[in-house]
C-alpha cells in the first residue's frame, strides 16, 4: 500500500527556505521507501496559503471545505514533516495555530520529523525548547533526529550536503519507525545507531556532518554576562 508523506510548513515567505527543507526531507523520505519496493506520494502543504482560514476557525471553530482538505491530509498521513521558522525564539504563530485547531488526538503514534529554519544557527535549540514538548503533548512519534537549517546552510542549488545526510538519516528512522507500526516494510541494513548524538542538544548536531556541536554547559557560559 502506498504511505503518505504529507509536509507542513509555517513559513510566510514565497518562496519559503521552510518549505524547501520540508520538501527536501519529505523526499529523502519517499526515496527510501522507494528502494524497499514501497510506493509513496508527498504532499507539501503551505500554511500561509491558508493563513486567513485557519484564523477563522479558531473564532468560529468550523473549517473550510479547503481548510478541511488540509486537516484531512495530515490525519491521513503516514508520515508527518513539521517545520517551522525560528520567530522571536520559537515557532511561527501560524505554525502553532494550525496545530491548535486540529484534534488532539491527530497525531498520536504518528511518525513526526521535526525541522526548523533560521537566520543563524544560534536558534538551533529552538526545535527542543519551542516544538519537541508540543509534539511530545501530542503523543507523536518523534523521529531521534531533527533537522535545524540556518541561512548559510541553504546554496545557490538549494541546500548544502549537509542538510541532504541530516534527511538521509531521518529518513531511515522513519522506515524503521513505520516497519515497527505494520511489519509490511523490508529493514535497512545501513541504519546503524540512531540514538540522539547529543542528547542534551538540539539532536541535529552531528559531530560528524562538518557542524558544530557544544556541551549544554558551554552554550549556557557562553550566554551569562562577564564576571558573572
Amino acid at each position: 500500500m502506498s504511505k503518505s508523506v504529507v509536509v507542513i510548513s509555517g513559513g510566510l515567505s514565497s518562496p519559503s527556505s521552510s518549505s524547501m527543507l520540508g520538501s527536501q526531507i519529505g523526499e529523502s523520505i519517499v526515496g527510501k521507501l522507494a528502494a524497499t519496493g514501497t510506493g509513496a506520494k508527498l504532499n507539501n502543504i503551505e500554511l500561509r496559503e491558508y493563513a486567513g482560514e485557519i484564523t477563522n476557525n479558531m473564532l468560529t471553530g468550523f473549517a473550510s471545505p479547503n481548510l478541511q482538505r488540509v486537516i484531512n491530509a495530515v490525519t491521513e498521513a503516514d508520515v508527518l514533516i513539521a517545520v517551522s521558522p525560528v520567530f522571536t525564539a520559537s515557532i511561527s504563530g501560524l505554525f502553532k495555530s494550525f496545530l491548535d485547531i486540529l484534534d488532539p488526538k491527530t497525531l498520536m503514534g504518528k511518525p513526526v520529523v521535526l525541522a526548523a529554519t533560521a537566520g543563524t544557527q544560534r536558534h538551533q535549540l529552538a526545535i527542543d525548547y519551542a516544538m519537541r514538548p508540543i509534539f511530545a503533548y501530542l503523543r507523536a512519534d518523534i523521529m531521534p533526529t531533527t533537522v535545524f537549517a540556518a541561512s548559510e546552510d541553504f546554496g545557490g542549488q538549494g541546500i548544502t550536503g549537509t542538510l541532504t545526510e541530516r534527511a538521509r538519516r531521518v529518513a531511515h528512522e522513519v522506515l524503521i519507525s513505520l516497519s515497527a507500526k505494520d511489519g509490511t516494510l523490508k529493514g535497512d541494513d545501513e541504519l546503524g545507531d540512531t540514538r540522539s548524538i547529543a542528547p542534551s542538544v538540539s539532536e541535529f548536531a552531528d559531530p560528524n556532518d562538518g557542524m558544530t556541536s557544544l556541551p549544554f554547559e558551554t552554550l549556557l557560559a557562553n550566554l551569562r554576562p562577564a564576571g558573572k
